[in-house]
């Protein structure tokens, strides 16, 4: 990331460098007219690409929070399958299966979701309760074939939940990257900047252009900025798929 800068900052210097050297050894004639078409050129062309960082890093954040409800609800779906197929094992497996699918569901609402919404790590403490989950529904040899059935489906949910856990676990860790950001901000910066190099008469014109302009990319920069943790924010994805399918967990 720092070789990045380094190397976007050495080429603007290079540039301006060049502009520097140009105007002093070859001076525009006192007669010439200003060339305002190649500061319009320069201004679209920063707008142009500004627009496309904007747009991969609304993309980039939305598709982010997208995989984020899709892990929540097919993690809380997951378990909701398990605590009914609990049902079709043999009495003592499947109390010990709902004991520990509604301990697993109680310490993801509790724990894990304000941990997340915090920016921490969801931590190991899932992953054992999971492992208990699963050692939970064995059955014995002895078993019906309609027992054994379930607890092939009971597997197959709970290979279903394991991957929307690492899913839920990538999306909360997943984050804009640096190299995005300082393109929204200094873009944007130079987005603004430019609008000052026209020669607008009206005063009021230009002072509403600016303002629009000004609040238009703030406010697209700020909706990056909370979309980009998923689970923290006004648009932050809550357990609510959870505490839909175990109300009294």
């Amino acid at each position: 990331m720092i070789e990045t800068f380094a190397v976007v900052l050495g080429i603007a210097m290079v540039t301006a460098g060049i502009v520097v050297i140009w105007h002093h050894y070859w001076p525009p004639a006192p007669d010439e007219e200003p060339r305002e078409d190649v500061a319009e050129y320069i201004s679209m062309m920063v707008g142009v690409l500004y627009a496309l960082v904007l747009g991969l890093s609304m993309v980039s954040v939305w598709e982010t929070r997208s995989g984020a409800v899709g892990h929540v609800q097919a993690e809380a779906s997951a378990a909701h399958q398990i605590r009914l197929l609990s049902a079709g094992l043999p009495p003592l497996e499947g109390e010990r299966t709902r004991s520990a699918v509604d301990a697993y569901v109680h310490h993801v609402v509790s724990t894990e979701w304000p941990a997340m919404a915090a920016g921490q790590p969801p931590g190991r403490r899932g992953w054992d309760l999971l492992n208990d989950l699963r050692a939970a529904g064995q059955i014995p040899a002895g078993a019906t074939a309609a027992q054994q059935a379930t607890l092939q489906e009971t597997l197959a949910q709970l290979s279903t939940l394991d991957d929307a856990r690492r899913g839920r676990e990538a999306d909360a860790a997943d984050t804009l990257s640096p190299v995005l950001w300082f393109g929204l901000i200094v873009g944007g910066l130079l987005t603004v900047v430019f609008m000052f190099m026209f020669g607008v008469r009206r005063s009021f014109t230009h002072v509403v252009m600016v303002m629009g302009l000004s609040a238009l990319i703030t406010f697209t920069v700020l909706l990056v900025y909370q979309l980009n943790e998923p689970f923290n924010g006004i648009f932050a994805v809550d357990s609510s798929p959870f505490t839909r399918y175990f109300a009294g967990t």
